[in-house]
């Protein structure tokens, strides 16, 4: 996705092409390709006999589904026990912990102002 979203309409073999050594087969990004397109994440145009893959996917609502699922997979759907378990690993710092809290606090506060 990050390949399409960056470049924009590709090929498989181009895509093969941009992966660093050593690189995926060509028809293993050709799989992926057709099942993030079975998915409506990516869509295909044919060009000679070839098919061109486009996102159809904003990157935020991507990033976001994939997110979701990922919290309710392995943290039983609890956001708190996903950051919980990032200060735990010391993936995150208390100052960074704070940021977090005050952006929380400011979102909160301008919610308010719009209600």
């Amino acid at each position: 996705m990050q390949m399409l979203w960056q470049r924009g309409p590709l090929f498989v073999r181009e895509m093969v092409e941009m992966y660093d050594e050593p690189r995926p087969h060509f028809n293993t990004v050709a799989t992926t390709a057709r099942i993030l397109e079975q998915k409506g994440y990516v869509g295909h145009e044919s060009i000679s006999g070839s098919h061109r893959f486009f996102a159809i996917a904003k990157m935020e609502e991507f990033r976001e589904n994939r997110l979701n699922n990922f919290i309710k997979s392995y943290f039983s759907n609890s956001y708190l026990n996903a950051v919980s378990a990032l200060v735990e690993e010391e993936k995150i710092s208390i100052d960074q912990l704070k940021e977090l809290i005050r952006m929380v606090e400011t979102q909160n506060v301008d919610n308010d102002k719009t209600s």
